[in-house]
């Protein structure tokens, strides 16, 4: 694929702080692809993301289903989503980015942002709506948006269906895998970095399918237990960024360094957080046999070669992590009502034939599961562009 169609540097007149929106490809003139907030957030980043958001797009085209894709995007600031003047910051960047917003670019939560801080930011710099960009492809504007609009409020168990969603797709992926390997979900152990909007969700649905989640990693550090911990007190001990409460511990839960987790003894790691967390550097450490991708770009490609060399399988993002953006285009579009059970059966089924597909092709071609991604990719991307116009 050729070079983004469009990449922006924005400077903050007032903290001198940098924003970044990339633009990878359009599909009937949008794209798609969420806006993160973290320290050291670059150019070179974003584009990444930007690229892996065209995929996901092309990876969930369904002729027969309501959404079709669209494009790739993605939006990115350099700033700590904790400092005070973060949201008076974003609040500038979105009014500086008003007019792609309106016009082509659909953008939500990603790391450091929530929806509910996206919404308010959005409205205070006089958005109709972070998706706003899409209304014009929708067949019943109204309608579609009070469907989303009832599916965020739906909660499960104290959580909201729209963090829930993107969990169960990465779990889904996870279960897939060790189903195809004749590995039972009982007595298989995961750790998980991130418990924040994926990484929580993700926890929950592999201990409920009989996983036993050993260790979690947060801003603070590890808190494991051999033994499995108790998911659900974790979960509603988190602060808004993903951080617990050491209070709700139990005997037994050990707290160590923020590094531990890769190093765990678990057949499965779940890197929920950020970009970049497995290099040349840590990859050693590894001893799971399979790494499941939920955040966006956590192997980078030479640790992951060295991986792949001795046995290690990893999932890759771009379709481990990609029911959160299909879960909010299929509600919109009209493939799925705002209801938990019919969002997760959805969810299932396409992650399931998604995960078979790329695992099949792997195995056909001789060559990793991320290759064999890309090469789906590329066989539906000329498919895409003869339906509804080329990515320009």
């Amino acid at each position: 694929m050729s070079a983004p169609l469009m990449s922006l540097v924005w400077t903050d007149h007032v903290t001198g702080r940098q924003g970044f929106l990339v633009v990878d490809r359009l599909v009937r003139g949008v794209a798609s692809g969420g806006l993160r907030m973290r320290p050291g957030c670059t150019l070179e980043e974003v584009t990444g993301l930007a690229r892996g958001m065209t995929m996901k797009e092309a990876l969930h085209y369904d002729p027969e289903g309501r959404y079709v894709p669209l494009g790739g995007a993605k939006g990115g600031i350099d700033c700590d989503p904790r400092d005070p003047g973060a949201y008076p910051l974003l609040v500038r960047y979105l009014r500086a980015m008003r007019p792609y917003i309106e016009s082509l670019w659909t953008t939500g939560e990603d790391l450091g942002l929530t929806q509910d801080l996206v919404d308010r930011a959005a409205a205070e710099a006089g958005l109709v709506s972070s998706v706003q960009a899409v209304y014009p492809l929708l067949d019943d504007e109204t309608a579609a948006r009070r469907r989303l609009a009832d599916a965020f409020a739906v909660e499960v168990d104290g959580l909201g269906l729209d963090e829930l969603a993107g969990g169960c797709g990465v779990a889904e992926s996870a279960l897939t895998a060790l189903d195809r390997a004749g590995v039972p979900h009982r007595g298989t152990r995961v750790a998980v970095q991130g418990l924040g909007t994926m990484g929580g969700a993700t926890a929950r649905f592999l201990a409920r399918a009989g996983l036993t989640v050993v260790a979690v990693a947060d801003v603070k550090g590890t808190i494991a237990n051999p033994a499995g911990l108790d998911v659900e007190a974790l979960l509603r001990a988190r602060d808004a960024y993903g951080t617990v409460d050491r209070a709700v511990l139990r005997p037994g839960d050990l707290e160590l360094p923020g590094d531990a987790w890769l190093g765990t003894d678990a057949e499965v790691l779940v890197p929920a957080a950020v970009s970049y967390a497995i290099d040349t550097a840590n990859e050693h450490l590894v001893t799971a046999r399979w790494i499941v991708e939920a955040a966006n770009m956590p192997v980078l490609p030479e640790a992951e070669e060295r991986l792949t060399a001795r046995g290690v399988t990893v999932l890759p993002d771009v379709v481990v992590n990609s029911g959160t953006n299909a879960w909010w285009w299929w509600t919109l579009f009209g493939d799925i009502g705002p209801d938990a059970d019919e969002a997760f059966a959805h969810m299932r089924r396409s992650m399931r034939a998604l995960v078979g597909l790329m695992l099949d092709r792997a195995e056909s071609d001789g060559t990793t599961p991320r290759a064999a991604a890309h090469a789906l990719v590329t066989d539906r991307l000329p498919v895409i562009a003869e339906r509804f116009g080329w990515y320009r």
